[in-house]
């Protein structure tokens, strides 16, 4: 067997690509006319309702992405009157995040998968698919020269 792909095969995965990425820019352009909150905005919402009074890091976590971008992107939320910040009576350090009322709302108008398509999906798959899928992405990860993740963290062999 050759090591070398066929071009229908390179193209089709291409095609693929391209149709999931479309659906996924849909998803959230619908989200973002209905609710007014942009998608990632609104799985920020859905985690906070779920559960209320989690940090930035634990969020920034549970998004898979950097704690800086999550800071960002909740620092827009609350600007929108979506949520809110409190210090813990505990530790003045810690701040925790509330759902505000005009956050329930935009909620409630979110269609769904509130998550986005692809977090959804990739949650429902089973496990022996997704850890080939995992496997397979992470050696088109590496074969175009990407080191780290949406986080921030450098991505470890398999």
């Amino acid at each position: 067997m050759s090591t070398s792909v066929s071009s229908s095969t390179t193209h089709e995965a291409l095609r693929l690509f391209r149709a999931i990425y479309a659906a996924v820019r849909h998803h959230l352009q619908s989200i973002e006319r209905r609710c007014g909150a942009s998608g990632a905005q609104v799985w920020a919402l859905a985690l906070l309702a779920r559960q209320p009074g989690m940090r930035v890091t634990e969020l920034a976590d549970a998004m898979a992405i950097h704690p800086s971008t999550a800071s960002n992107l909740l620092a827009k939320a609350e600007k929108a009157g979506l949520l809110r910040r409190e210090r813990s009576q505990a530790d003045q350090r810690v701040v925790k995040l509330y759902l505000t009322d005009a956050g329930s709302d935009t909620l409630a108008k979110a269609p769904e998968p509130v998550a986005g398509l692809l977090p959804d999906a990739l949650a429902r798959l089973p496990q022996d698919v997704l850890l080939r899928l995992s496997g397979d992405l992470h050696t088109l990860a590496k074969s175009m020269a990407v080191q780290e993740d949406a986080a921030g963290r450098p991505f470890s062999d398999l």
